[in-house]
């Protein structure tokens, strides 16, 4: 708006500064010509000049009368009785904007007189359209428009090539942060864009590699004190069983060393189970299409004994043939031993626990209390136990970090959900179609 103004101001002026010099440039020509009046020469100069500043142009001689004019007016007409003649008449020129009765519009007059030896001997006289004034300054505000438009949307193109360029490697990093959120710690991003951009591209990938190498160092400890932690512990329980033998007959001994083996057994099934955890997500067996109506038979026939002997009735749904999921076989099946065995655990005896198959997906239905709200998170971490639990079940809080850990290196979870009218629904969900080479 501020240069709209301005141009108009300077287009306004220059219009006027051009009347100006051209009425006096006619005016020198003419010098020669008004006394005596060659009208001829004088035509040709004023239709020149009118040709010049888009005007009608007249030339006078010293008491007013037309000698020339560039629109064919008839000569010897009188136009002493126009203003800025006069002035021009009395040797000095005007320049005035006013209302033209023969036009009936508003006219911008610029005279100047024609001197001999410093004396007026007529004048030139050049009249333009306020409008036209207008239409040239319209013009040109509209051609400064177009080209602060077009600068504008060249401006937009350039800052959105711009932000482009400096939001591709944020997008890069921001999923390459989330690939790693979800485990993926061999994710890289390419040091690329502005310095800030790489000097942040190459932090993150020293974060993500400290980070793989402190769990790195975290499994491999895990690993080594579960290796030898097994002897030790397998020594203790033959210690507690030679003593067993010793003192077999002494019912308060016995009972204690029961209890004792009894929690040497309850270690060793720990330390076997942080030995699975501190493996877990490094794909040591290939994956492959499972059926998983098949491995729900097999869970079934694994633990039908075990829960016989509990009282509990283990039923496989029919409609799993054909469902498949992609998974390595051992790590589905101790997955869904987990589950299957919780499910025993804590159902009453007297229910039953139902085996369900479905493309990508397997249920475990029991009849037991189910789980507190809020519990259907907590109890996936490590060595954290639900309610049902903590009121005398026994276990090592491990089987479900297990089982979700098995499952997600294979682009699955396992979920739990109280089942309506009491009892727990647990799903192993798997990807129902090859994923992984």
């Amino acid at each position: 708006m501020p240069l709209a103004l301005s141009l108009r101001d300077r287009v306004d002026s220059e219009v006027k500064g051009q009347a100006r010099s051209q009425a006096e440039v006619v005016a020198t020509s003419a010098t020669e010509f008004v006394d005596p009046p060659q009208p001829v020469p004088l035509r040709r100069i004023a239709e020149k000049s009118a040709e010049s500043v888009r005007g009608r142009v007249i030339v006078v001689d010293a008491q007013g009368r037309l000698l020339a004019d560039s629109a064919g007016t008839q000569l010897e007409r009188s136009y002493d009785d126009r203003p800025e003649v006069e002035a021009a008449l009395e040797g000095h020129g005007e320049q005035i904007t006013r209302d033209s009765e023969t036009l009936g519009e508003e006219i911008l007059a610029t005279s100047v007189p024609i001197l001999n030896r410093g004396r007026p001997k007529g004048a030139v006289r050049i009249t333009q359209s306020i409008d036209a004034v207008h239409k040239a300054v319209k013009t040109s505000i509209l051609d400064i428009a177009a080209l602060a438009g077009v600068v504008l949307l060249l401006g937009l193109v350039a800052g959105g090539l711009i932000a482009q360029q400096i939001a591709r490697p944020i997008r890069r990093l921001d999923g390459a942060a989330r690939r790693v959120a979800e485990g993926e710690l061999d994710t890289a991003v390419a040091v690329e864009g502005s310095t800030e951009q790489r000097s942040l591209a190459r932090t993150f990938n020293e974060m993500t590699q400290r980070i793989k190498r402190l769990l790195r160092v975290q499994q491999d400890f895990v690993a080594d004190a579960s290796h030898q932690l097994r002897t030790p512990l397998t020594g203790m329980r033959l210690r507690l069983e030679n003593l067993a033998e010793r003192f077999r007959g002494d019912a308060p001994v016995e009972r204690e060393l029961g209890a004792a083996i009894g929690e040497i057994d309850r270690l060793s099934l720990i330390v076997d189970e942080l030995l699975v955890l501190s493996r877990a997500g490094e794909h040591e067996l290939p994956g492959e299409r499972i059926d998983l109506g098949a491995a729900v038979a097999r869970a079934a026939a694994r633990w039908r004994d075990a829960a016989a002997d509990r009282g509990i009735a283990i039923e496989v749904a029919a409609g799993g043939q054909g469902a498949e999921g992609w998974c390595a076989v051992p790590d589905l099946e101790r997955s869904l031993d987990s589950l299957v065995e919780n499910a025993l655990t804590y159902s009453p005896a007297g229910t039953t626990v139902k085996l369900e198959a479905a493309p990508g997906r397997i249920a475990v239905l029991d009849e037991g209390p189910g789980l507190a709200p809020g519990e259907e998170e907590a109890v996936f971490e490590r060595f954290s136990r639900g309610s049902a639990g903590r009121r005398g079940a026994k276990g090592t809080g491990l089987g479900l970090a297990i089982a979700r850990e098995l499952t997600r290196q294979w682009g699955g979870d396992v979920r739990l959900r109280n089942r309506d009218g009491g009892g727990l629904a647990a799903t192993i969900e798997l990807a129902r179609v090859e994923v992984r080479s």
